[in-house]
């Protein structure tokens, strides 16, 4: 079921209420992250002080970390590089290159990795194309560059398809 693809495993308000704990209980060793609208806001330039902390929190739990965003690399350094996390840019999401290719940067498997995102159309359908356990997280925006818009238009459809028949397990204010 095409549905399957686009439904995550878990669905937060934020990066900062996964549990850390419970992913290390499933076996998770490595996270891969989406950035604009996951970590921070789509236009804001650099990191925060609380998105500083978690990543640092990470680390010292021992989980590896990369971002992983269709943007451009000018972007994507500014954030990633501060915070010393590795990252790969203009992904091509949902396509399964730049996920194939973190996790081969960390040295972990599919079932070590979890894939973080704010939007179904890329970032877990595609994770869930190759198996990831993945996190759908609230966008940290109330606004979206011009190809997230339209997307966001696709994802509402797709989200009410599924509320209707019963396949959304949380409660869902957007519909």
């Amino acid at each position: 079921m095409l549905y399957s693809l686009l439904l995550p495993d878990l669905h937060v308000d934020s990066v900062y209420d996964i549990d850390l704990n419970e992913l290390k209980k499933r076996g998770i060793k490595g996270i891969i992250t989406d950035l604009d609208n996951t970590l921070i806001e789509w236009n804001r330039p650099d990191a925060t002080p609380e998105l500083v902390k978690w990543m640092k929190e990470l680390k010292e739990q021992g989980f590896a970390v990369v971002i992983v965003s269709n943007n451009r690399q000018t972007r994507v350094s500014k954030v990633a590089e501060p915070l010393g996390v590795p990252f790969i840019h203009q992904a091509k999401k949902p396509t399964t290159s730049a996920f194939r290719r973190a996790t081969r940067e960390m040295g972990l498997s599919v079932q070590e990795t979890v894939v973080i995102g704010d939007q179904l159309f890329t970032d877990v359908l595609g994770g869930k194309r190759m198996g990831f356990y993945t996190i759908l997280v609230v966008p940290v925006a109330q606004s979206d560059g011009f190809i997230t818009r339209f997307n966001r238009r696709m994802e509402k459809v797709a989200l009410n398809w599924m509320r209707k028949r019963g396949k959304i397990p949380w409660e869902d204010s957007n519909g």
